[in-house]
Parts: C-alpha cells; sequence; structure tokens
C-alpha cells in the first residue's frame, strides 16, 4: 500500500483554517519578511554582515540574527537602516 501523496499549497490552506496556527505562521511570515527585507538591502549595497555592523554600531551577531528571523528592537532597526541610508517604515496592514 503506498502513502498518499498531498501537495504543500494545500496542506497549507488546510492548517490556515486553524486560529491558533493561522497567528504563528502569520507572525512568523512577518519576521521573515523583515529578515529578507534586511539582507536584500544589505546585499545590494554589497555590505558583509560586519561591513554593516559596523556602520550601525551592533555587532555582527545582532544583523545575523535578525537576518534569521530573531526579534530585535525598533532602536536596533534604526540604526541600522540609518546605516544603509534608509528610512524605516512600520506598516499595520
Amino acid at each position: 500500500m503506498s502513502a498518499k501523496t498531498i501537495k504543500f499549497d494545500d496542506l497549507l490552506k488546510a492548517e490556515l483554517k486553524n486560529p491558533e496556527f493561522r497567528e504563528g505562521f502569520e507572525k512568523e511570515t512577518a519576521k521573515l519578511d523583515s529578515a529578507v527585507a534586511l539582507m536584500n538591502a544589505r546585499e545590494a549595497q554589497g555590505l558583509t554582515q560586519r561591513e554593516l555592523a559596523e556602520r550601525a554600531g551592533v555587532p555582527q551577531s545582532t544583523i545575523a540574527r535578525i537576518e534569521r528571523g530573531d526579534n530585535t528592537s525598533m532602536d536596533t532597526l534604526s540604526h541600522i537602516a540609518f546605516a544603509l541610508g534608509k528610512k524605516l517604515k512600520v506598516q499595520f496592514t
């Protein structure tokens, strides 16, 4: 007897019907969106994590943690945005 195959998108759609799962999924997605945005901005300027950290006055490990999706303070994000020559924009959509 073979195992039934299910597409990931179908599984996710079913799981998102669970309010608890949906809340966790949305929180993690928001953190990862921020991580990707920082990584893209850093790489677009040709900076390493260490170079950005030096410009922002934070440890390189802070940049690495943010790019992994870990939480950080708005103050730290503001320093990083300034070091990139960017403005930090927070939206509730």
